[in-house]
This record gives C-alpha cells, sequence and structure tokens, in this order.
C-alpha cells in the first residue's frame, strides 16, 4: 500500500496538476514542499516519510514536472504562475496551518506565497535560495537545463546526471546517484528514458525574461519577518551566497540558519544535519 495518496487537480487555465499526499489525520500541521526547477514531488519522499506520522505532508509537481501536464504557453514556467496554481491547491484541499518547505524555486516561490496570504501559514522552511540569487549558480543552471543529450539505459543517466551534479554532491556514490536519477527520470511509451520535465521550462530563463527569475525579492522576504524561519545552505552552494544568507538572518533576527556540509545546490533534506533542526522547529510550531 502506497504512503500517500494521489491528487489530480485543475488549474485556473485548465492544466492537468498533480501532488502527494502523505494523509495523517489527526495532524495540526500540513508540511506543503515544493521542489526546484528541473525536479518534482519524488524529492520530498524520504522527507515525508520521516514526517508522516507527526505530519499531513503534501509534495507538489509544477506544471510541466512530474506528472504534471506541460504547459503550451511557454511564459507560463515562472514562479508567480507556479504560486496561484498552489493557491488552487490550497483551496481545492482547505489547508490552513501550512509550513512551506521550499527548495530553490519553491523557497523563492514561498516567499511569494506568504506575501499574498499570511494568514494561513504558521512557519516557512526555505532550501538554499535567498533573495539574491547569485549569478555563477545562475549561469550554471541555464548551461544544462534542458539541454540534456538523451540516455540509452539507466546506467548512462547515471553516469551523466553525476557529471552534471557530482560539484554539488562530491560524496556521493553510485547508490546515490541511482535514487536520484530513479526520480527524475521515467520510460516513455517505447521504453526510452527521459527526462520528467518539459525541456522548455528553461526557455524563460534563457530569454531572460524578466519574471523567470526576479532579481531581488527583498521587499518580499521583510514581509516574513513575523513568521518562523528556518533556512538550510549547502557549504558549496553556488546559489545561495555567504552574504546573501547572513543579510537574511540580520533582516529577520529569528531566522535559524543551517550549514549543509560539503553538499552544493541544493540539498536533498536527506543530510545528518536536517533533521534533528527540522523536527526541532517544526514542535516549536
Amino acid at each position: 500500500m502506497s504512503a500517500y495518496k494521489d491528487i489530480w487537480y485543475e488549474s485556473d487555465d485548465g492544466l492537468k496538476l498533480y501532488a502527494r499526499d502523505y494523509r495523517n489525520e489527526n495532524a495540526e500541521l500540513t508540511l506543503l514542499c515544493l521542489h526546484g526547477l528541473t525536479r518534482n514531488s519524488g524529492d520530498f519522499d524520504d522527507l515525508a516519510l520521516a514526517l508522516q506520522s507527526q505530519y499531513r505532508v503534501i509534495s507538489v509537481d509544477q506544471r510541466g514536472r512530474g506528472n504534471s501536464e506541460w504547459d503550451k504557453e511557454v511564459t507560463n514556467y515562472q514562479p508567480a504562475r507556479y504560486t496561484q496554481d498552489m493557491y488552487t491547491l490550497i483551496d481545492k484541499l482547505s489547508l490552513e496551518n501550512i509550513v512551506l518547505v521550499g527548495t530553490s524555486l519553491g523557497g523563492l516561490m514561498s516567499m511569494m506565497m506568504v506575501a499574498l496570504r499570511p494568514d494561513i501559514f504558521r512557519g516557512v522552511v526555505i532550501n538554499d535560495i535567498g533573495p539574491v540569487v547569485s549569478q555563477a549558480g545562475l549561469d550554471r543552471i541555464k548551461g544544462y537545463v534542458g539541454k540534456s543529450k538523451p540516455v540509452e539505459s539507466w546506467e548512462d543517466a547515471v553516469e551523466q546526471v553525476a557529471a552534471v551534479s557530482g560539484i554539488a554532491f562530491p560524496n556521493y556514490k553510485g547508490k546515490d546517484w541511482e535514487r536520484i536519477v530513479h526520480r527524475m527520470y521515467e520510460e516513455d511509451a517505447n521504453g526510452q528514458l527521459v527526462l520528467r520535465y518539459d525541456p522548455a521550462i528553461a526557455e524563460p530563463m534563457a530569454n531572460n525574461q524578466d519574471n523567470a527569475v526576479q532579481a531581488d525579492l527583498w521587499s518580499l522576504f521583510d514581509l516574513m519577518k513575523n513568521l518562523p524561519l528556518l533556512t538550510f545552505r549547502g557549504e558549496l552552494t553556488d546559489i545561495l551566497s555567504l552574504d546573501c544568507a547572513n543579510e537574511m538572518r540580520r533582516r529577520h533576527p529569528d531566522m535559524k540558519l543551517v550549514e549543509v556540509a560539503n553538499v552544493g545546490h541544493a540539498p536533498m533534506l536527506d543530510e545528518p544535519e536536517v533533521m534533528p533542526v527540522l523536527t526541532a522547529f517544526l514542535s516549536r510550531l
């Protein structure tokens, strides 16, 4: 029996979208988990299983990722549009007392969501992103998103992903990469391995579309000052600079900042440092 229930819902512009619901009927808090640019709901499976006994955990596939439908209108692949989709899901499920858990893109979305409807949130966990995104990291991401070469086998996929992401996870071994790759790829109807995202998600970023990645979100970050905030930063990250992280802590003195050792962008949240801090943070809420 699956640990989660499949949720299918329709966006306000007609796309069929998907989320996983790790249900807990007695939970007072719901963790809404928002993945990074090219990722999907599977990234949070380990975290959800570890926390399901105490919390309801919902992890989503943004449009163009995982089981969610691809968007023919490429300009919709931007954070404000994803944020609206999340409010559609929240309203469909009548969610309240929400803790946002946002990795990378999901962290940017978290800032936007709190700005729009702060009353339904109890806390925020941001994973390796800040109001200012380092240009070096953006350039690296632009270099690979939507440009992956076709793979012939699972072994080939592991080799390709490790070549691209090895700098962020220098301690990963074969089984670690296999776990990641099986979340990133799937077999299509012809038995061909394909990435679980629409390559077109890269186009707004590549074309420097103004709303694809906003340059400065300090005004939105400041609106979270009354919410409990936990931020994880990969020691080797090229996305969340130490200067930006320190400024976040200056502006939000109650923010807890945790550095995840020997990991780049972005921690998978299964690292040894993460769960003790995360469970302590959630228990306060």
